[in-house]
């Protein structure tokens, strides 16, 4: 069996102010045909699945390019055709194949193009036909189009969130692809839209009952697989919002009834499956209350869904009210770190750090600051897989330690920290700048795990921001919807 893969993929937040463009691809993985590294990344785990499965299964594996963008604004139009093309063409240079496997992230937006995954999905299609088993693995927090549903033959969704699952669901891909592309199945996609948008994290009830449940109804009765699309909220496209999908082997109608039926019970659970969110100070006053450490996520200035991850209210609020024993990140200032470099560690210098994306971002910090350690390449660790962070630094202003880098990542994981000289563990206070995928790696060393609400670019209360092309009526915007 001759099988394609590549993969593609960035989450766009189209209220951002970052621009992303090719150099983006580059920073954050940009791999031509062979050159995908080692480990698998959280959209090229088909890829990486297929290289490990295909010698044992004398598959001939095809790799094309393999692009990844950290999560930021709109992505430049030709740019998204430069990659689209690309993998056309090698595509297209290994025809005829029987299979083509796909990552994707599936909330990709260019100028010009609100659904990039089903544009792309679609082009693959036209240019294998219809007989080809088209497969991909796509990020929950997606834009389940219509037309990437009809344009493949299997799409799934990681099932967690955090998305320690990526690698699981890559094999998923895999089998159920090579099972269509051999004739053992006729898988059938069934779509249901819940008309709302929401949080879904899997670590906490009732998310997790609800996937453990999800997850014990594929293999039977003919259900291959049931993919929960949360839907991204900051990216104001037609179909953005929360789906479900379910796949079954020609079973069309009980695939409608029971994506229907999961979708209903997603809509009872509106409102319900988000963590509870406090204020700065109150985040404070709880962790100062306790013996630490108390793991508080800044889920307003997650560079995972496009923020600056440079806003500096909750730094700035910590120092104003003298609290110690903190640490702080990743905060994303390539400046601050250059400067952190050329003083060296163990250096005191005046330091300006972050505040610079936008008005969020509030005012710089201008502190003196001890320099901690310096490295050429940071790196954190998420569900084994590195994650690189470019040039970083840590500082040390009082009480208060801080990892600088140079590349805008979220946090993932403790080594964040203690591969940058801070230990967390010794903290009475650790506040990390992401939504949920800190969660997995965090909550083992934490006494508490608190989510705040920063006033940040990606606000909690959606109905604050200004959507121009989302289907209404969607719920909490259109709150009466459901009555």
């Amino acid at each position: 069996m001759r099988i394609f893969t590549a993969a593609l993929g960035t989450e766009s937040n189209t209220f951002a102010p970052i621009p992303t463009d090719w150099r983006s691809f580059e920073e954050a993985g940009l791999y031509a045909p062979g050159e995908h590294p080692a480990e698998p990344t959280l959209i090229t785990a088909p890829t990486w699945v297929l290289r490990e499965r295909g010698p044992k299964e004398g598959w001939t594996v095809i790799e094309g390019t393999c692009a990844w963008a950290e999560p930021a604004g709109t992505v430049s139009q030709s740019v998204y055709e430069r990659l689209r093309d690309r993998i056309l063409d090698e595509l297209r240079a290994t025809l005829p194949v029987d299979a083509v496997m796909l990552g994707m992230h599936g909330a990709m937006v260019a100028h010009g193009y609100p659904d990039c995954e089903g544009d792309l999905l679609s082009h693959v299609r036209a240019n294998v036909g219809p007989d080809v088993a088209i497969g991909g693995e796509l990020d929950p927090h997606c834009h389940l189009t219509q037309d990437m549903v009809d344009a493949a033959d299997i799409l799934i969704c990681f099932k967690e969130f955090p998305h320690t699952d990526f690698v699981a669901r890559g094999r998923e891909v895999v089998e159920l692809t090579a099972r269509t592309a051999r004739g053992e199945i006729k898988p059938r996609m069934s779509l249901f839209d819940c008309r709302m948008m929401g949080s879904f994290p899997t670590s906490r009830e009732p998310m997790r009952s609800f996937v453990d449940e999800i997850m014990a109804l594929e293999g039977k009765d003919g259900v291959l697989s049931i993919s929960l699309g949360h839907g991204f909220p900051f990216g104001d496209v037609p179909e953005m919002g929360t789906r479900t999908l379910v796949i079954t082997d020609d079973r069309q109608a009980q695939g409608d009834a029971l994506a229907a039926e999961l979708g209903e019970r997603l809509i009872a659970m509106r409102g319900k499956t988000a963590p509870p969110f406090m204020s700065i100070d109150e985040a404070i006053d709880c962790a100062i209350s306790q013996a630490g450490p108390t793991v508080i996520a800044d889920v307003t200035d997650n560079a995972g869904g496009g923020a600056g991850s440079d806003a500096t209210a909750f730094i700035r609020r910590i120092m104003e009210r003298g609290v110690a024993d903190v640490c702080v990140g990743p905060l994303w200032d390539p400046i601050a770190v250059r400067f952190c470099h050329g003083a060296g560690e163990g250096a005191k210098l005046p330091l300006r750090f972050g505040g610079k994306v936008g008005p969020f971002s509030g005012q710089p910090i201008d502190a003196e600051v001890e320099i901690i350690r310096c490295l050429p390449e940071g790196m954190q660790t998420f569900a084994e897989a590195p994650i690189a962070m470019g040039a970083s630094a840590s500082i040390r202003l009082g009480g208060i330690e801080v990892v600088l880098v140079s590349r805008r990542r979220q946090a993932f994981g403790p080594d964040l920290f203690s591969n940058l000289g801070i230990d967390p563990t010794a903290k009475r206070m650790v506040v990390v700048k992401s939504t949920n995928h800190f969660y997995a790696g965090f909550a083992p060393i934490a006494r508490d795990v608190l989510y705040v609400d920063a006033n940040g670019p990606l606000p909690r209360d959606l109905t604050k921001l200004t959507y121009r092309e989302i289907a209404r009526p969607k719920w909490p915007f259109d709150p009466d919807i459901f009555e």
